[in-house]
């Protein structure tokens, strides 16, 4: 998939008439912390995503690498559609499930990265339902001996390679977020809208585009190379947005 800088500038106000929205999570709602327990949903977010989900008659999902159940305990009871892990496990809003069974193998890529997590005290280890997921961030120097290690792990388990903002994750192959974009799209009360995924992270480019085939458009949060046809800074000037976009709304 080719990457180019994208060209829309900010997104305009009106963007979510007759749309969909979709969200990643770390990055784009809140900045990214050095641990992913130590993030917290404020009120005002909480607020915001409720108000936006009204708005929008339900046409609201989170598509996160981070577990279904995570998000749904981080926003409470608050029930939005949820892609977690990637798009390999899909909850809708009226809280229907659909995942595959964890793979096989997990036990011993987990214990194969431990060495290097205890040579680099930063590095964290963060077991999921369907893969584990090497933080490096509080390591940087670590980066390529992590990578190195996810490469092979992932070439002798079949399992996939995700890379991310200072972490690699194996995982379930399978699904990405532009997938669980796409499938979300086939039921109501997401079906014949145009979709919009809002994400800071090459994990959601291919989100970006499976919106753009769907007629709608991507917003980058954050620079780079990307898919996406707009471009917000940072998270708060992404909620800013968010927050104007949905008074704009009918």
């Amino acid at each position: 998939m080719g990457v180019k800088l994208p060209a829309g500038g900010a997104p305009p106000i009106d963007l979510l008439r007759g749309a969909s929205l979709f969200l990643d999570f770390d990055g784009t709602l809140v900045d990214i912390a050095e641990r992913p327990d130590a993030v917290m949903v404020d009120a005002p977010l909480a607020t915001l995503l409720g108000r936006l989900a009204n708005r929008l008659d339900g046409r609201l999902a989170i598509i996160s690498g981070r577990p279904r159940a995570e998000i749904d305990a981080l926003f409470g009871g608050h029930r939005f559609a949820v892609g977690g892990s990637h798009g390999l496990e899909l909850r809708w809003s009226d809280g229907r499930l659909d995942a595959p069974a964890p793979p096989a193998g997990l036990h011993r890529v987990i214990a194969e990265m431990r060495p290097l997590a205890e040579t680099h005290p930063g590095i964290l280890i963060e077991e999921k339902p369907f893969g584990v997921a090497l933080h490096y961030r509080a390591a940087p120097e670590a980066e390529a001996d992590a990578r190195a290690l996810a490469g092979r792990l992932a070439a002798e388990t079949g399992l996939s390679l995700q890379i991310g903002k200072m972490v690699v994750e194996l995982r379930l192959a399978g699904a990405d977020k532009g997938a669980a974009l796409d499938t979300f799209m086939t039921e109501p009360p997401m079906r014949g809208t145009r979709p919009v995924f809002i994400g800071d992270d090459s994990t959601d480019e291919a989100a970006f585009a499976a919106a753009a085939r769907a007629g709608g458009h991507g917003i980058l949060v954050g620079a780079g190379p990307t898919v996406a046809h707009y471009v917000l800074p940072d998270v708060p000037t992404t909620r800013a947005w968010l927050q104007a976009a949905g008074e704009a709304l009918p």
